[in-house]
């Protein structure tokens, strides 16, 4: 039965498992290798059990562990062309670990069909992933965006489970301590999705039958957990929680557990 386990969803460091202790794949290494493996086994996930890794793109948050994973596991790395070049010129990917471009292709890993799509970030390359089970169900992971193109609403579109990011809440950020430069960058079209952009897709998705949500890439300085849940939940009136959709915010850090979908 296909799993999601948001390992660590913050600005500070980023992993989620899907699959089952048997076998799965990880979306981003941002943390070290030590927490990675820690986290994994709070979940009775085996490190033997990682089968692929797939890169979003090549900020330190999503790639920080990856050199020290590689080098342990010997693990696959897919990504799009440009980020694997970045991270091979930069060293960050083992040479014990092979490494696929996979952009316009899907791949075939621990038994799910992976493919990726763009996603509009301020790096050289970056994308979402949508992932179809073994057990024939469809979820996505899909952080750091300024917004929502019609290549990332499609491919969301269809999917039981959207891991979506939800990064802050714009009075938070407007009024906080950031320099001018970082609020114009994350407020951008090329930065982060705000909880209020993030509410209006997770009602668009309900109306086409997604079920399940898991907020996340929340910022630590310019959100809240209760407040991202409470602006998705607010927007939704029409729907009845637990019902018509179930809601949940990743977790900075797990402390196990997993969601079935």
């Amino acid at each position: 039965m296909a799993r999601i386990y948001p390992l660590f969803s913050s600005s500070k460091g980023n992993s989620t498992f899907i699959g089952t202790e048997k076998g799965g794949i990880l979306i981003d290494c941002g943390v070290s290798f030590k927490r990675l493996t820690a986290a994994l086994e709070l979940n009775r996930i085996p490190v033997e059990a990682v089968r692929a890794i797939f890169i979003t793109h090549e900020h330190a948050d999503h790639v920080g562990g990856l050199r020290m994973f590689t080098n342990k596991t010997g693990c696959p790395v897919y990504g799009q062309k440009r980020t694997l070049q970045r991270l091979a010129d930069a060293d960050k990917i083992s040479a014990a670990s092979p490494v696929f471009d996979m952009s316009n292709i899907a791949i075939t890993a621990a038994g799910m069909e992976v493919r990726c799509f763009n996603t509009p970030h301020d790096t050289i390359q970056s994308c979402g992933y949508r992932i179809h089970t073994d057990d024939d169900r469809i979820c996505a992971v899909c952080t750091d965006l300024g917004h929502i193109t019609e290549e990332v609403d499609n491919a969301l579109t269809g999917c039981r489970l959207v891991l979506l990011e939800s990064n802050y809440d714009e009075g938070m950020l407007r009024t906080g301590r950031y320099p001018l430069y970082l609020k114009q960058r994350i407020l951008s079209l090329n930065g982060h999705l705000s909880n209020d952009d993030c509410a209006a897709q997770v009602g668009k998705l309900i109306e086409r039958g997604t079920t399940h949500f898991i907020l996340g890439h929340l910022s630590q300085d310019n959100n809240r957990p209760q407040l991202a849940d409470r602006t998705v939940h607010n927007s939704l009136t029409q729907y009845t929680r637990g019902k018509d959709y179930l809601l949940g915010v990743a977790p900075v850090e797990t402390q196990g557990g997993a969601v079935i979908f």
